[in-house]
């Protein structure tokens, strides 16, 4: 929910609105096992493309890096290109670093884009981080400036995990985690970008970053406050822990004070669980142990952004997930319930982003201006089973929500909040956390749906 209560994503929203009107564990089956045939990616306003393999880290520009092979391949610190200091901004504290960086090949956006939005998956070990950024050309052959698009450590002892307001150059602004076209109404757009990755070390380690997957999502998805319906393909229900926020409510303040501003981290843990991620008593010693489900404190703090002063940074929650063994993730946009269909077909259960008011979402019982819930199934009447942390208690968390309901807040871009003002929906986005080797079907599934 904390989310759309930040200054800096409320601001992006309110002005993509305005220019818009100025303008125009192991899954269980229950009954089935077969969903609608996916749709064509092809025509879709989401382009979601990623450098994973071997070849892909050969192909960029590397100073100071080297790609290694293996189970799962990836980027490293060879030869440091150099020295460099940072002050972080959120200690005070100025440190040298040495760096070496990484630059991918020019993605040509098969739909131009007014968002973008980056993910990776990296491995972090003490003394160590990463900073990704992204560099692009608009549609009327201009180039953007190399934004910084995330710093971010699995730990928080080197520095601050942090994203980078005030960067703009009049034409696209860094809202947090998203990069906007200022006013899509002239149409403007995102042509190509690339990113660049900086890995960092402390002067003199052996030890270095492993980046294992990088990417970015640019969508164009049409404004509208209606989405048309689907008809139900799938009924399917997978078991995920069931986790409550509220149960946090007043917690560690320094991570956002629990409650409502925990849906994200919170979400992200039932899904890490699922998969069979596990944290160990070590792990979780920190946390107060009259507390319940220390685990989710544990999420809330390591996908907190020191600049967002919250927990809802999409991919900080998508890298958090990929610190698990063996899991990736990345943040996307789907277009309708039959893509989640799709998904949960596989058994891949997705965590959705959405905004309503109270009696939009029949048995919800609150409103919200931004939520993260986890779609986990669909009952045989093609209702939408959700784990909503927005619970009073952990056995609360599983709901049903009507499908038309759900579908429509879930995918519109516009809506009318309780003043009547017109805002922002989402879109469709989501996270998806799956297997660093999905098995052919859970492969069909994601390539399905434009994530490969």
């Amino acid at each position: 929910m904390s989310r759309a209560q930040q200054p800096s994503r409320r601001t992006v929203l309110a002005v993509a609105v305005a220019a818009a009107v100025a303008g125009t564990a192991s899954p269980a089956t229950a009954a089935g096992d077969t969903a609608a045939e996916p749709d064509d990616t092809a025509g879709r306003p989401v382009d979601n493309h990623a450098w994973t393999t071997y070849s892909d880290w050969r192909g960029g520009t590397a100073d100071g890096t080297r790609a290694v092979a293996g189970h799962r391949p990836g980027v490293v610190i060879g030869a440091p290109a150099g020295t460099t200091a940072y002050t972080d901004p959120h200690t005070g504290t100025t440190a040298t670093w040495e760096y070496a960086t990484w630059t991918s090949p020019v993605h040509p956006l098969a739909v131009p884009a007014t968002e973008v939005i980056a993910s990776w998956n990296a491995h972090t070990p003490a003394g160590t981080w990463i900073q990704i950024q992204l560099q692009g050309t608009y549609s009327d052959g201009t180039a953007t400036p190399w934004y910084v698009m995330g710093r971010w450590a699995a730990g928080d002892g080197d520095i601050k995990r942090t994203s980078v307001d005030d960067q703009t150059d009049g034409k696209s602004t860094i809202w947090t985690d998203t990069f906007a076209i200022d006013d899509g109404s002239t149409g403007l757009r995102l042509a190509s970008y690339r990113l660049r990755l900086t890995l960092y070390r402390k002067p003199g380690a052996k030890n270095t970053p492993t980046v294992w997957r990088l990417g970015a999502m640019g969508s164009d998805v049409p404004d509208r406050f209606t989405v048309p319906a689907t008809a139900p393909g799938l009924a399917r229900e997978l078991i995920v822990p069931r986790y409550s926020q509220e149960i946090h409510k007043g917690q560690y303040p320094e991570y956002d004070n629990g409650g409502e501003a925990w849906c994200s981290p919170t979400s992200s843990q039932m899904i890490i669980e699922y998969w069979g991620g596990r944290l160990t008593a070590e792990q979780l010693a920190w946390v107060d142990p009259s507390y319940a489900d220390p685990q989710v404190c544990h999420a809330a703090r390591y996908t907190y952004d020191y600049q967002y002063a919250g927990c809802g940074n999409w991919p900080f929650n998508a890298a958090y997930a990929a610190t698990f063994k063996d899991l990736q993730g990345v943040v996307t946009r789907l277009g309708s319930l039959t893509d989640l269909e799709t998904l949960i077909a596989a058994g891949i259960p997705a965590i959705t982003s959405q905004s309503f008011l109270k009696e939009e979402l029949t048995g919800a019982g609150y409103g919200t201006s931004g939520h993260l819930m986890t779609v986990i199934g669909f009952t045989a009447e093609g209702d939408v089973i959700a784990n909503d942390p927005a619970s009073p208690g952990d056995e609360a968390v599983r709901r049903v929500y009507k499908r038309r309901e759900w579908e429509n807040i879930w995918l519109r871009t516009k809506r009318y909040n309780a003043s009547g003002k017109v805002v922002s929906g989402t879109g469709g986005v989501c996270y998806l956390y799956f297997p660093a080797c999905p098995t052919p079907r859970q492969r069909k599934a994601l390539a399905a749906v434009g994530v490969r």
